[in-house]
């Protein structure tokens, strides 16, 4: 598809700005980049993997951050209105199906945990309809996409100031930068700083999305399952012993994950399916006398076949380098940071990400793009490693429930969701801040050490550098994870 005038299309498009950028993966961060740096007069092309964009999955939680700059797009912002959820609710039980925090609608629940209901930190949302929504913006500006595309080397060239890929096939493409959008194990690795070793959590998610018609099987399922007052969609959060999962129902679809043990099937893959079977013998195995609501259960064996996804939870340690020496390549979403679905951050800050490097690129333009770049990792780094932190805290608090102190304070069943990140602006933060980011790089100033820039992690926190390892000790040892100092909540 040609290019079109993105002036026309795009009522805060700026003006042209002659750099090339090359996008690997086209994933949330990939999309994004392709759509706000063609926004910001640059010109893009996509390369991407496999033969379509893959538009499969269930539900992921996207944050307030990460929608800010659908106000630069009108059509994204109506579509993503209509497929929210609206008028949604949510109640919480043991895993033994005993209702412990009351049905209430969403506001509610917020208000009960201290957050303005007028102002949610985030939503839940369906994969398959927030990728179709950027998917259809980006083929509306034309931007080229290049399919069956797959990466199998980076290289950079700073005397000529390019980045560049070798696909399998041999072909070379180059560009003014290059971002390795690709995800975990994303071949960039090798010129970036080696990959993050990979460490196994001895925990995987059951994941399951399929149409709402699938619960006529079982009736009691259906009523059990059902929406409030017939209309309005629902979250149900089960929390148990070492374990947790969340259903909900929408009126076309009804998804549920569940957090459990590792099998020996699991991949971190979103594309192999397991049997029924070895979900129900796993409920079973929970921990302590007490097991699985027959309710839940029931509703497992609703689940249509080839549908079940065992998606293995690694742990990564903070990605030290995420940009080639002369930075020409660039690293972002889960290609620099992975997240554990607990934190509730994987695909806000893959968003950010690509909301603050097209924003630094356009503020430093085509004579600067190596110091933009670096001032992108410098405004990245310590908020995602904080992040990434939290959902560790997350983890532990939903898998191990203190119940007696939930009935008398339901903030204590709530993940944790701190004002530093939902309120953050990516774009205007890094517009705000880029100068100064810039002078900070050219006076020698270390990153964890930049008094010029405000944070936009915990207030007063210092960088500590941590390691999976040794929360893996704390928690041996009963130690509950330390996330340093600052103010946190």
């Amino acid at each position: 598809m040609g290019s079109i005038d993105v002036s026309q299309a795009i009522p805060d498009a700026y003006p042209p700005l002659p750099i090339d950028v090359l996008i690997v993966g086209t994933g949330l961060a990939g999309l994004t980049a392709a759509l706000e740096c063609t926004r910001k007069g640059m010109k893009v092309r996509v390369l991407e993997r496999n033969p379509t964009i893959n538009t499969a999955g269930d539900m992921f939680f996207m944050g307030l951050s990460s929608t800010k700059w659908f106000k630069h797009w009108p059509e994204l912002a109506a579509e993503y209105d209509r497929i929210s959820l609206h008028n949604a609710w949510i109640e919480t039980y043991r895993h033994s199906g005993e209702p412990m925090i009351k049905t209430m609608k969403v506001s509610e629940r917020l208000r009960a945990v201290g957050l303005d209901p007028n102002t949610p930190p985030g939503t839940f949302q369906m994969r398959p309809l927030i990728y179709k929504m950027f998917v259809d913006q980006v083929a509306r500006l034309g931007v080229k996409v290049e399919f069956n595309q797959r990466v199998v080397d980076y290289f950079e060239d700073v005397e000529t100031g390019k980045g560049g890929v070798i696909t399998a096939d041999g072909t070379k493409y180059e560009a003014d930068v290059v971002i390795a959008a690709d995800g975990v194990g994303s071949k960039s690795q090798k010129l970036v700083g080696g990959q993050v070793r990979a460490i196994s959590s001895g925990r995987a998610m059951w994941r399951a999305a399929f149409p709402i018609g699938n619960l006529d099987k079982n009736p009691k399922v259906k009523e059990f399952f059902s929406m409030v007052n017939g209309e309005d969609p629902i979250v149900r959060t089960w929390l148990g012993p070492g374990t947790y999962a969340l259903t909900l129902t929408r009126p076309d679809m009804m998804i549920w994950i569940m957090n459990h043990d590792a099998t020996g099937s699991e991949k971190e893959s979103w594309n192999d399916t397991i049997d029924v079977d070895e979900v129900l013998k796993g409920m079973d195995d929970v921990p302590g006398p007490v097991k699985w609501a027959p309710i839940f259960k029931d509703l497992v064996k609703c689940t249509p076949k080839n549908t079940i996804i065992n998606f293995e939870l690694l742990w990564r340690n903070p990605q030290p380098s995420w940009t080639s020496p002369g930075a020409r390549v660039i690293q972002i979403g889960d290609s620099a940071h992975s997240f554990l679905p607990a934190s509730g951050n994987g695909a806000t800050q893959a968003i950010e990400d690509a909301i603050t490097l097209a924003t630094c690129l356009q503020k430093g333009g085509k004579d600067n793009i190596a110091d933009s770049v670096r001032a992108h990792i410098r405004f990245r780094f310590i908020r995602t490693a904080c992040a990434q932190k939290i959902g560790f805290v997350n983890a532990d608090l939903l898998q191990e429930t203190d119940w007696e102190k939930v009935k008398l304070d339901p903030r204590r069943a709530q993940p944790l969701m701190p004002r530093w990140i939902w309120e953050h602006d990516p774009e205007v933060y890094a517009e705000e801040n880029y100068e100064k980011a810039i002078s900070s790089i050219k006076n020698g100033v270390p990153f964890d050490d930049d008094e010029n820039v405000l944070p936009n992690y915990p207030i007063g926190y210092k960088f500590e550098p941590w390691s999976i390892e040794q929360i893996i000790e704390d928690k041996r040892n009963g130690r509950e994870v330390s996330l340093g100092t600052g103010k946190w909540l």
